[in-house]
C-alpha cells in the first residue's frame, strides 16, 4: 500500500505483534532501560543486588513464589502416594476406584494440571518476563556507566576485558537470579513439606528429616564461600587471557610484520597456565563438595528408610508412611545433588560478578557536578564567548586527575608545566614542538578527558570544569591522527557527528571531504554496499587514508564552533592533502581552529602558531616572525624539506 510503513524486524515491538497481546504485555512489563535507574552501581554485592533488581521486583517475587509452590506440589504428590498405599490395604480390589474416587480424583488434576501450571507460571515469569530483561538490563546499566569513566580509566585496562566483564557481570545477576530462587524455592519448600508430612506420621521420621536439612546446608555453609573465593580468582586469570588474546589479534599486523608469534604464545601459555591452576583449584573444591554431600545423602537415606521401615515392623507406622518415606528420601536425595550443583554454579557466579563489579564500579574520576552548566545550544557561546583562556595549566598523567603535588608524591615526568595561553574566537592557531612536548595532552584537557593537576580552563569565562561534558564536547570537532571508526555503516561512522543528519547532509559531508567517490565502491563480506556497507573493527577495511577522509566528513557534518584537528591531513598523499586544504578554508570559516601538525607546511592558514617544549609556550607568533627569531620553530622548519607554498622566500 503506498505510504504504509513496513515494521522493521529488529523492533521488538514488530517482532512480538506476532505473539499476541499478552505476549506483548509480558515482553514488555520490564523496562531494562529506564533512565530514572541510579547510574552508579554500587560495590558491594549486595546493594549491586538490589541496584540490579530495581524494576523486576515483581517478576522475581513471581519467580519465588511459583518454585516454593513446585517444591509443595512435589510433597504432595509423594505423600498421596503413600496415602494410596494404605487406601489400597484398607479396601479389596473390587471396591478401590469406587471407595477412593475422590481421591483419585484429585490425585490425577494435581498430576496432570496443577503441577503442569506451576510449572508453566514459573517459566512464564522465568523465561518470558527475567531472563528477555534482566541481562539485557544490568549490562546496559553497567555499560551506560562504563562508558562515564575517564580516559585514564580505558589507558589502565583491556577493551576487550571490560566488555568481557560487562557481558559477564550482566550474566552472572541472571543466572544467580533464577537458579538461587529456583534451588531455595524448591528445595526449602520441600524440606519443609516432608518435614510436616513425616512428622504427622511419626515425628521421630520428622526429626531425621531436620537433621539431614541441617547437615545439607552446613556442609554447604562451609564449602560455598572458598568456591566463591577461588571462582573468582578463575575469573579475574579468564579475563587476562581474554584481554591478551583481543591485544594480539587487534594487533595483527604487528604481530606478523615482526614475526612475533611465538611472543604471543608465549603471552598467552602464561596466562592460560593461571587460568588453568585456578580452574583446578575450583575443580578440587568442588569435587570434595560433592563428595562430602553424597556421602551424606547415603547416611541420610539409610538411616531414614531403616527408622521408617522399624516403626512399620513395630506398629508406630503405616505401610503408607514407608512408602511415602521412601520416595521422599530418593527424591530428596536427588533433588539435594541438583541443588548442590546449581548453588556451586551461583556461587562460581558470584565471584565472577564480584570480580566484574569491583573492576566496573570504580567511582569516576570524571563527573559533572550536580549544577552543572548547559550550553549546547551553539548561540550560548556565540562571539566573544568562544574566547579559550588557559591559565598557568600543569598536569601528569602520573598523577590522579585532580590531585595537587607535594613533596610527599612522586607525580612522574609532567606532561604540561605552568602553561598559559589564549585563544580569541575565530582564531586559527597551529600547535607545534617536538614528540612529547604536550600538543595532544593540551587538547584533551580541552576536552576535559583529563582534569589539569593545577591551573584552569575557560571557554566564554566558564570554567569548563563546571561545565556538563556532553554539552562541552559539542561544541568540538575532533579529527585525530588515528581517526576512530565503528564496525558500523559508512553512513553510520559519519552521521556519529550528527545523528539526526538526513542522506542528503551526509552525501555532502563526504563530498567536501574527497570520501564519496571511494565509499560508493565499498562492499563488506554481508554484500552491503556504499554507504550501507560496514568498515570492520576500528575501519580496518580502510586505507588510512580513507579512514582519515571519513573522519573528516564526519567534522564536515558535525559542523561545531570550534575544530581541534590533531594531524588530520598525515595519512593523505599529497593531492588529496591539497584538495582537502582547498575545501577546509570554507569549513574553518567563523570558527575557532586548534590544529597540530609535524608537517608544518600544513599551517600555511593558520593566523598564529604555538611553539610547545617541555610542556610550555616557548614562543608563538606568524611563520615570519618566527622564522626571523631563529629560535626552535626555525629550527624545526630546517629540517623539513620545502616549506610553506606560496610564502615569500625573503619573509624567511
Amino acid at each position: 500500500m503506498t505510504g504504509s510503513k513496513t515494521p522493521s524486524t529488529d523492533d521488538p515491538r514488530a517482532r512480538a505483534r506476532g505473539f499476541g497481546f499478552l505476549a506483548r504485555a509480558l515482553l514488555h512489563w520490564c523496562d531494562p532501560f529506564d533512565p530514572r535507574t541510579p547510574q552508579t552501581p554500587p560495590r558491594r554485592l549486595g546493594a549491586f543486588f538490589l541496584w540490579a533488581y530495581r524494576g523486576f521486583g515483581w517478576p522475581i517475587l513471581g519467580v519465588g513464589v511459583s518454585t516454593f509452590f513446585v517444591g509443595v506440589t512435589e510433597v504432595v504428590i509423594l505423600a498421596g502416594v503413600g496415602e494410596l498405599v494404605d487406601r489400597a490395604r484398607a479396601s479389596p480390589p473390587e471396591a478401590f476406584f469406587a471407595a477412593n474416587s475422590d481421591f483419585l480424583l484429585f490425585m490425577a488434576g494435581l498430576i496432570l494440571i496443577g503441577r503442569p501450571l506451576v510449572l508453566a507460571l514459573g517459566s512464564i515469569f522465568g523465561a518470558m518476563v527475567i531472563g528477555p530483561n534482566l541481562y539485557a538490563g544490568v549490562l546496559w546499566r553497567l555499560h551506560r556507566y562504563v562508558l562515564g569513566h575517564s580516559i585514564r580509566y580505558f589507558d589502565d585496562d583491556f577493551a576487550g576485558r571490560l566488555a568481557q566483564k560487562e557481558a559477564q557481570a550482566g550474566g552472572a545477576v541472571e543466572t544467580v537470579t533464577m537458579d538461587l530462587l529456583m534451588a531455595v524455592g524448591v528445595l526449602g519448600s520441600f524440606l519443609i513439606g516432608m518435614t510436616v508430612v513425616l512428622s504427622l506420621a511419626d515425628w521421630r521420621l520428622g526429626l531425621f528429616a531436620v537433621l539431614w536439612g541441617v547437615g545439607y546446608f552446613l556442609v554447604l555453609w562451609r564449602m560455598l564461600p572458598k568456591v566463591r573465593r577461588l571462582a573468582k580468582e578463575r575469573a579475574e586469570a579468564r579475563s587476562a587471557v581474554t584481554g591478551l588474546a583481543v591485544d594480539s589479534l587487534s594487533n595483527i599486523k604487528t604481530v606478523k610484520m615482526f614475526a612475533a608469534p611465538g611472543q604471543e604464545e608465549s603471552a598467552a601459555r602464561v596466562g592460560l597456565s593461571r587460568y588453568r591452576h585456578a580452574a583446578f583449584h575450583v575443580g578440587a573444591t568442588v569435587t570434595l563438595l560433592r563428595t562430602s554431600l553424597n556421602m551424606l545423602n547415603g547416611i541420610a537415606m539409610t538411616a531414614l528408610l531403616g527408622v521408617a521401615l522399624w516403626l512399620w515392623s513395630s506398629g508406630a507406622a503405616t505401610l503408607g508412611a514407608v512408602a511415602a518415606a521412601a520416595a521422599m528420601t530418593f527424591r530428596l536425595s536427588h533433588m539435594s545433588n541438583w541443588i548442590a550443583f546449581t548453588l556451586l554454579g551461583v556461587f562460581r557466579e558470584l565471584g565472577t560478578l564480584e570480580d566484574a563489579v569491583a573492576t566496573l564500579a570504580a567511582p569516576h574520576e570524571l563527573h559533572d557536578r550536580p549544577n552543572a552548566l548547559h550550553m549546547r545550544a551553539p548561540a550560548a557561546m556565540a562571539g566573544a564567548a568562544d574566547r579559550i583562556v588557559i591559565e598557568d595549566v600543569s598536569f601528569s598523567y602520573h598523577t590522579a586527575a585532580g590531585e595537587r603535588r607535594s613533596a610527599f608524591t612522586s607525580p612522574g615526568p609532567a606532561a604540561l608545566r605552568n602553561l598559559s595561553l589564549t585563544i580569541d574566537p575565530g582564531e586559527k592557531v597551529g600547535l607545534v614542538g617536538p614528540s612529547g612536548a604536550g600538543k595532544s595532552t593540551l587538547t584533551a584537557l580541552l576536552l576535559r578527558l583529563y582534569e589539569p593537576g593545577s591551573g584552569r580552563i575557560s571557554i566564554g569565562g566558564a570554567d569548563i570544569s563546571a561545565v556538563a561534558a556532553s554539552d562541552l564536547r559539542a561544541r568540538f570537532g575532533v579529527v585525530t591522527q588515528e581517526p576512530a571508526l565503528f564496525n558500523r555503516s559508512a553512513r553510520d561512522n559519519i552521521r556519529y557527528g550528527r545523528p539526526e543528519a538526513v542522506e542528503a547532509e551526509v552525501h555532502e559531508a563526504a563530498r567536501r571531504a574527497h570520501a564519496h567517490e571511494f565509499i560508493l565502491g565499498l562492499r563488506d563480506i554481508k554484500g552491503r554496499s556504499g554507504y550501507d556497507a560496514h568498515l570492520g573493527e576500528r575501519g580496518v577495511k580502510l586505507s588510512g587514508g580513507q579512514r582519515q577522509r571519513v573522519a573528516l566528513a564526519r567534522v564536515f557534518l558535525k559542523k561545531a564552533p570550534i575544530l581541534v584537528l590533531d594531524e588530520a591531513t598525515s595519512a593523505l598523499d599529497s593531492e588529496v592533502e591539497a584538495a582537502i586544504l582547498e575545501t577546509m578554508g570554507a569549513l574553518m570559516e567563523g570558527k575557532t581552529v586548534i590544529a597540530i601538525a609535524h608537517r608544518l607546511s600544513t599551517l600555511a592558514e593558520m593566523d598564529r602558531i604555538v611553539v610547545l617544549d617541555g610542556g610550555g609556550v616557548v614562543e608563538e607568533g606568524p611563520h615570519a616572525q618566527l622564522m626571523k627569531r631563529g629560535g626552535l620553530y626555525a629550527r624545526l622548519w630546517s629540517r623539513q624539506s620545502g616549506g610553506f607554498l606560496g610564502v615569500d622566500a625573503a619573509a624567511e
